[in-house]
């Protein structure tokens, strides 16, 4: 967070204020990375905050000057739906890419409320693909061969000012064949955890499946990033469970935990991100720190 010596009720109202002008992003521009981060947002525990923070985490990069790519791999289409971009059937999608062979390019739209955004939609077309992909010879690597072949993914010297400088994988609630497909595309896991008792329940599962695809399939994978999410700091629970994921994975573990939010969880039914829909409530304030956190900690070497 803010590094001064004013108190937390201070801090809040200068965040506040600053969040409200647009100076909270504006003044304090990310570096933007030698290279294209490509994260994979995985939890198969449902109810984590996984989909909230994939669309809330890209959003605020890209209000950090970041160019950011959201690939929705779940076939309910909630990051869709957050980020306003269509995802009826018949809207090119993640389903196109992955099944038909479309290019990135072809399938990918540009955020209307969010400048530096694109997604890629899913619809429900997307709850087939596991089954039609069983036959297909190198099934776990069709995205990772779409994102190799767009030519805006990549490091700087070849990607140039253009290229992406994020793209976010937000993963189904399961570690089948699409999760797969991101785990195998992606350099950097990132796993949102809810702050309650059942947190770890599970993850050791997830971190299984991450070394076999590590050893297997994709050995640049590591877990970079952990995001506390729905955060209750009046609570001894959370605190504890914090505590506990902080002493378990140590540096992955984000400052910035994400507190509980009336506004985070309104927004998707106005088809926005918290960021635009109450740039000034406290989840908002906390994903941009989040997403600045990130940044400035730079990809795993």
């Amino acid at each position: 967070m803010f590094d001064d010596a004013t108190t937390p009720l201070a801090r809040a109202a200068e965040q506040s204020v600053l969040a409200r002008s647009g100076a909270l992003h504006r003044d304090r521009p990310a570096p933007r990375p030698s290279a294209t981060r490509v994260f994979v947002v995985a939890n198969q525990k449902g109810g984590v905050g996984k989909t909230t923070s994939t669309v809330n985490v890209a959003a605020a990069l890209a209000q950090l000057g970041q160019r950011v790519l959201v690939i929705d791999l779940d076939p309910q289409g909630n990051a869709s739906t957050a980020l306003s971009v269509e995802h009826h059937r018949g809207v090119p999608s993640t389903y196109d890419m992955l099944v038909d062979g479309h290019p990135l390019a072809d399938v990918m739209t540009q955020s209307d409320e969010v400048p530096g955004l694109w997604v890629v939609p899913a619809t429900i077309d997307l709850a087939g693909a596991e089954i039609e992909l069983v036959s297909v010879v190198a099934r776990e690597m069709r995205l990772q061969k779409a994102l190799a072949a767009h030519p805006l993914i990549g490091p700087a010297a070849e990607a140039g000012e253009e290229r992406f400088d994020y793209v976010l994988i937000d993963c189904p609630p399961s570690l089948g064949l699409l999760t797969l497909n991101a785990l195998v595309a992606g350099r950097e896991m990132f796993i949102p955890i809810q702050a309650e008792y059942y947190a770890l329940e599970g993850l050791g599962q997830l971190l299984e499946t991450v070394d076999m695809v590590r050893q297997h399939l994709n050995p640049s994978l590591v877990v970079s990033t952990i995001l506390l999410t729905m955060y209750d700091a009046r609570t001894r629970l959370a605190a504890g469970v914090a505590a506990e994921v902080r002493e378990h994975f140590g540096p992955e573990v984000l400052k910035t935990a994400i507190p509980r939010s009336v506004r985070v969880s309104e927004a998707p039914s106005y088809g926005q991100t918290v960021m635009t829909y109450d740039p000034a409530s406290a989840g908002a304030l906390s994903y941009l720190e989040a997403a600045r956190e990130i940044a400035t900690n730079g990809a795993p070497r």
